[in-house]
């Protein structure tokens, strides 16, 4: 048995809509809505979805830098939701993030030396700041930068050495889990499957857990040992990778999977396009959210909303087709 580092239980996350001179809340924006996973140690959990799903929310909430408005987030055994801002701070040391954007993740007027050093001297690593910067160097050099380049500043590094700056942040306080929040998407193609193999090479080094967050299924399938997926705030998959790619269950999942490219010019495959938009999720659709785009729409699907039935062991699926199979094979 796989042991759990990390448990999100009914984890919700609201932002307010305000309007008017007072900055009245006229509704809310259901970001995260209710979902539940784990993630276990030395894994990679692929948590992939269209932009606007909760993603990146979902990442950020676990850190608190977004504070959630509901559920629990339980690491290494504790619930950090009802830790003060204080503790939390300390807690994040096992905690670190790669941000989406390396131009903007990086202080323009700071030279990467400190960027690097400065969570050391927050949580008083290493006993003097020749040490820090020592350990910046080894960070730098295991990264692909060479060392003697701490003193310069982020203007002068391209994206993707930015990006390595930022694995090197977030390793320089020797992390248990790290949040990956589409850390190549702003990459060139060419810089992509450099960044993606540096992050597997890591993970076994350092003995690191992820949370990958992507919309490209393609990478998921190369870096995740399981997958979730998401729409509209909520869980509608869960599986292991091989069984996920081989028998994608849900809907809205097939349609992702079918919009993979296949690198074999013969291979002629089936794409499923799905008609309208995605709805807003200040006013989410009534029962199944996908249900105004799904093909295979039933009348229950707009009147209830469906659970996470597990269809196989490890494989959890949010659709009324396969809780209907689930309650005949019971009976």
């Amino acid at each position: 048995m796989a042991e759990t580092m990390l448990e999100v239980k009914n984890l919700v996350k609201y932002f307010p809509i305000k309007k008017g001179v007072f900055r009245k809340t006229v509704g809310w924006i259901k970001a995260v809505d209710n979902i539940s996973f784990e993630i276990n140690t030395g894994e990679t959990l692929g948590l992939v979805g269209e932009s606007g799903c909760g993603k990146t929310t979902t990442a950020l909430t676990i850190l608190r830098l977004e504070e959630p408005t509901s559920g629990q987030i339980i690491f290494e055994g504790e619930d950090v939701t009802r830790i003060d801002k204080q503790e939390m701070r300390k807690k994040r040391k096992d905690m670190q993030i790669i941000f989406q954007d390396p131009y903007s993740s990086l202080n323009p007027r700071i030279k990467i030396k400190n960027i690097i050093a400065e969570g050391m001297e927050t949580h008083n690593l290493f006993k003097d700041q020749q040490t820090r910067y020592r350990r910046v160097g080894e960070l730098l050099e295991r990264v692909g930068i060479p060392a003697k380049y701490m003193d310069r500043f982020p203007h002068e590094f391209s994206g993707g050495q930015r990006q390595r700056i930022g694995i090197a942040r977030a390793l320089a306080l020797e992390p248990k889990i790290i949040m990956c929040d589409e850390p190549i998407s702003a990459l060139d193609v060419s810089i992509r499957s450099q960044i993606i193999n540096l992050l597997k090479d890591l993970q076994k080094e350092f003995h690191l857990t992820y949370l990958f967050v992507a919309h490209d299924l393609s990478v998921i399938k190369y870096i995740s040992d399981r997958v979730i997926v998401m729409y509209l705030g909520k869980i509608v998959e869960i599986a292991e990778k091989k069984e996920f790619f081989d028998h994608t269950l849900h809907p809205y999942a097939q349609a992702l999977v079918s919009a993979v490219p296949v690198p074999n010019p013969d291979y002629q495959k089936k794409r499923i396009i799905l008609p309208g938009d995605v709805p807003s999720p200040a006013n989410p659709p009534e029962g199944c959210r996908f249900h105004p785009r799904c093909s295979q729409v039933m009348p229950i699907c707009s009147k209830e909303e469906p659970k996470l039935y597990e269809v196989k062991k490890g494989h959890l699926v949010s659709c009324f087709l396969y809780s209907k199979k689930e309650e005949s094979t019971k009976s």
